[in-house]
């Protein structure tokens, strides 16, 4: 009799998948490659692990498996974490993702109790689940970083509270601030990154698995109780979303987009303040690349490849709206292109924190010169015309009035402080013999006494509540 046996058949059969009772032929080598998922989603293993040991203690709790086969279970899955910890957990690209090669090994050591770990449930809200555990731990780490990131701008700007560099608008010189200020304004930048990473945190924290494969499952399972032994807030409510949505990851990337924008300002204004031509600071040499051809260079790389880093994670944004734009519901293979982006967003925000932490504490301020571009672009202009409106003028005659005096000092090539008391009068017979004081630098920073102004004090006080804020959250 005629073999009609197909010839792949047997390797299909010893290489079989969950699913493969469906089919009558495998999946060609160049399908299997262009869909599997294990390259890089074996990194959710610990979290795949994790909730599914929580997914055993719940079926047994609802006498869907016995109480030996969640022993059986967890004694598996203690083996299996200690190997993949170990690196001798073999990932086989042929079970696709990093479910289906734990599962594989589980069964391998504890037999039909490892067959039944994933009754009511699927990998669609398994993986659901397992990205949103993972989130969650970095969501943690980057509130984390974010802090000792303002702690560390905030030791620098407590040093620096009195000492004076020019202010500018539209990169022209506007007015003197102090550089401990300047830096509070990242500080502030960064705390709200790590506000609105927090309040992500909230819908990330939300349970799917039960959802199955999007209409439930005929098994009496108990969510709550697994949302609890998982550390959720609540379980989603929508089985056909639960498995589906993915605004979380999305928000989570439009959060890490503003942290990039934010680090990426920052490096700007540091590569600037490092130029010769500027000379405000230097960077520690560690952050810092040489030429290849002109030896006396020292490239600021660091802040230089951050700005670029920045495109990177926007573009991983606008990727991950895109993927989802189109998709009806419920689970379609697409969203297995979240995970790559979504890492890779991840991973370079907490390693562009973890630098620019060390970053910050090794910045070398350059005083002198900082003062010295303070005093070129009559930066004590709006002083001077303050001080007029406090003697009664309308602030649009002192306007005009300093105005005028600008310009005579532009002819003259002085600055403002350089006029005497009556020359000065000549541009406004409100002029004083005390005119000066609000002239010098220190007395125009000195002046800004208010919640968020730049006076040392105020300086100081705002240094001392984040460096604080930031130590509790760290604890």
């Amino acid at each position: 009799m005629k073999n009609t046996q197909n010839p792949n058949q047997s390797q299909f059969d010893k290489k079989a998948q969950a699913w493969s009772a469906r089919f009558s032929e495998p999946v060609s080598e160049l399908v299997k490659r262009y869909t599997a998922s294990v390259d890089f989603d074996k990194r959710l293993a610990r979290f795949d692990i994790q909730g599914s040991l929580a997914h055993a203690q719940m079926l047994e709790a609802v006498s869907v498996i016995s109480k030996q086969d969640r022993s059986d279970i967890e004694r598996g899955m203690a083996q299996i974490l200690e190997e993949i910890d170990a690196g001798r957990f073999e990932w086989l690209l042929d079970l696709e993702d990093v479910h289906l090669n734990i599962e594989k090994r589980l069964v391998e050591l504890v037999g039909d109790a490892g067959k039944r770990l994933h009754t009511g449930r699927s990998r669609n809200d398994q993986v659901a689940t397992d990205i949103r555990l993972w989130l969650r731990y970095e969501i943690d780490g980057l509130i984390l970083l974010l802090e000792q990131l303002r702690q560390a701008l905030a030791t620098v700007a407590l040093e620096h509270a009195g000492t004076i560099l020019p202010g500018f608008t539209h990169m022209q010189v506007a007015q003197p601030v102090t550089f401990g200020h300047h830096l509070l304004a990242y500080a502030e930048m960064f705390g709200r990154d790590a506000a609105r990473l927090a309040d992500c945190r909230k819908r990330v924290n939300i349970l799917p698995l039960g959802a199955a494969a999007l209409a439930g499952t005929s098994f009496p399972i108990d969510r709550p109780m697994v949302a609890k032994l998982l550390a959720f807030d609540d379980v989603c409510q929508n089985s056909l979303d639960a498995v589906s949505d993915r605004d979380f990851a999305i928000e989570f990337c439009s959060a890490c987009a503003l942290i990039m924008t934010h680090i990426s300002r920052f490096s700007e204004e540091l590569v600037i303040w490092m130029s010769p031509r500027i000379g405000f600071i230097d960077l520690a040499d560690r952050f810092c690349t040489g030429s290849s051809i002109m030896p006396q260079k020292k490239n600021p790389d660091v802040p230089e490849l951050a700005r670029g880093k920045t495109g990177r994670v926007n573009g991983h944004l606008v990727a991950l709206l895109t993927l989802m734009k189109g998709q009806p519901l419920a689970y379609n293979k697409d969203n297995q292109e979240d995970k790559e982006g979504l890492f890779d967003t991840a991973d370079t925000v907490r390693d562009t924190l973890t630098i620019f932490v060390d970053l910050v504490a090794g910045i070398k301020v350059k005083a002198d010169a900082m003062r010295a571009a303070a005093l070129q672009g009559f930066a004590t202009a709006t002083d001077l015309a303050d001080y007029l409106v406090k003697r009664g003028v309308p602030f649009r005659d002192a306007h005009e009035a300093v105005a005028h005096a600008v310009r005579e000092c532009e002819k003259k090539g002085c600055d403002l402080a350089d006029l005497s008391v009556s020359e000065l009068q000549k541009f406004h017979t409100a002029v004083g013999d005390d005119v000066h004081t609000v002239l010098t630098l220190e007395g125009s920073v000195a002046a800004r006494n208010h919640i968020g102004g730049t006076a040392p004090e105020r300086v100081r006080q705002a240094a001392l509540k984040i460096i604080d804020s930031a130590l509790k959250n760290s604890n």
